[in-house]
This record gives structure tokens, sequence and C-alpha cells, in this order.
């Protein structure tokens, strides 16, 4: 890997994702790896998590979403569940500290009335404490699916339809990403996930649709500034068509 100094000499500041998304996957076998449990790798991904967020909100990305707990995670084992519970309940205390001092703003996406009161609490308190902060957005996906939030966007423009709020012939694409968990959250531009897989599982299914994919063989404990800046780089290497032709983008440039 080449220096950092190098690397991010090499970003193209006029060109960055404005929207990052994060599966931050692999800290169960970085634990194992080691000898410990599990949630050893989820406490030691904190590090990952601090480190990924200041180099994004330094470089000048608006927006970082984080898959931090899905909805099929409630089918782990319950010990490491609750360990998990217990651990975000400790971070997220632990950092409102850095993300003001990186005048970051905590939000949160999710079904979140799932979640461990005193998580909830916590969650609460810490978004109050940001909320002033304009650097950069930096989201959790809590008790998140991607299916789940599409599910939860039709029960939403259902009731508005059964309110006689909305006419049928009214509901396209616009409404759909309107009645999503955070509609002022721009779709992401380029997502990354760590650990060497290469599936996306159900991580912002509706929004992803013309995302950029980089797959990290990183187990998610490993990652660093220079991994972020890397996914970066290749991100700006590569000609987003949105459907159209090479021709058609470079004549559009013109």
């Amino acid at each position: 890997m080449m220096e950092n100094k190098n690397l991010i000499d090499t970003i193209d500041r006029t060109r960055l994702p404005k929207h990052i998304a994060i599966i931050m996957d692999g800290n169960g076998r970085w634990a194992q790896q080691r000898g410990e449990e599990r949630v050893f790798g989820h406490n030691s991904g904190v590090q990952s998590v601090r480190e990924t967020a200041e180099a994004a909100a330094e470089l000048g990305v608006k927006f970082i979403t984080l898959y931090a707990f899905s909805t099929e995670n409630w089918n782990r084992p319950k010990d490491e569940v609750d360990a998990l519970m217990q651990l975000l309940v400790v971070t997220i205390s632990n950092e409102v500290k850095t993300l003001n001092d990186n005048n970051i703003r905590l939000r949160v996406i999710g079904n979140i009335h799932c979640l461990d009161p005193q998580v909830k609490k916590e969650l609460e308190e810490a978004m109050e404490k940001t909320s002033g902060n304009t650097r950069m957005d930096m989201f959790l996906a809590l008790s998140y699916s991607g299916r789940w939030e599409i599910v939860d966007a039709i029960k939403k423009i259902v009731i508005q339809v059964k309110e006689g709020k909305l006419e049928l012939e009214q509901i396209n694409e616009k409404l759909v990403s309107a009645n999503m968990n955070a509609p002022d959250l721009p779709d992401p531009e380029l997502l990354i996930r760590t650990s060497g897989e290469y599936r996306t599982s159900n991580f912002l299914m509706w929004q992803t649709a013309y995302t950029e994919l980089f797959f990290s063989s990183k187990l998610w404990p490993d990652f660093r500034k220079d991994d972020l800046y890397e996914a970066i780089i290749d991100f700006q290497h590569r000609e987003r068509r949105f459907g159209k032709t090479s021709e058609q983008i470079i004549n559009c440039k013109g």
C-alpha cells in the first residue's frame, strides 16, 4: 500500500462522493482468528468507525451511513445480541465528544422501536447533543434492512391513500423516496463492504440502484483511513453512466 500522504494527495476533492455507505463486516471472524469472543471484534471495530468517520469528514464527504445492526442480526445468539446492545450504549456515550470535536451530526435509520430502551436513550441524547453540527451527517443503520424500509414506506403510502390524502396515480419513485426513513439523505454514490464478501446484504436496497460498489478484503477492525482513500480513488476512476452511453456522458461534459 502507498503511504497515507500519497494516497490522500491522489484524491480529487472536486469529485468526492457526497454520500458513502459502509457494510462493516468481519468483526466476528477477526475476533475468532485471535481466539476471542465475537463481541471482542465488535469492540475493536469502534476504532475503525472513528478513523473512517474522521477521514471522511476531513475530506469533505457530507454523509456517511454505517450498517451497524441489521434486522436479521436479532436472530443471533441472545448473549451476543445483549453484548452488542451494551457495547452500543457505551460506545455512543463515549463518542459524543469525538463527534462534536469533528463537527459531525449523529443520526439513525431503522426500526429503533425494537432497540433496548437504554440504547434508544443514549441514541436520542447523542443525537440531541450533536444536532447543531454541520460538517458531516453520520447515520447509524440500527435494526435496519432495506426490505423492512421499503415495506415501511409502502405502509405510510397506503395510509395516505386510505385517508384520501393521496391518489393512486400520484405514486411514483419520488414519492417512495420521500417516505423512506431519511428522505433528505441522498442516494449513496459509493458503497463499501469489508471482509471479502461480495453482496449487499439487504442494505439500502432502494437507494443503491446506481451506487458504485467497492469490496475490501480487510476485516472491519483492520479498516483504516488508507483503505477509505483507496475506495474513493477507485470510485473516481469509474465512469458513472446511469443507463446512458459513454458517448452521451462525454458530450454532456463537453
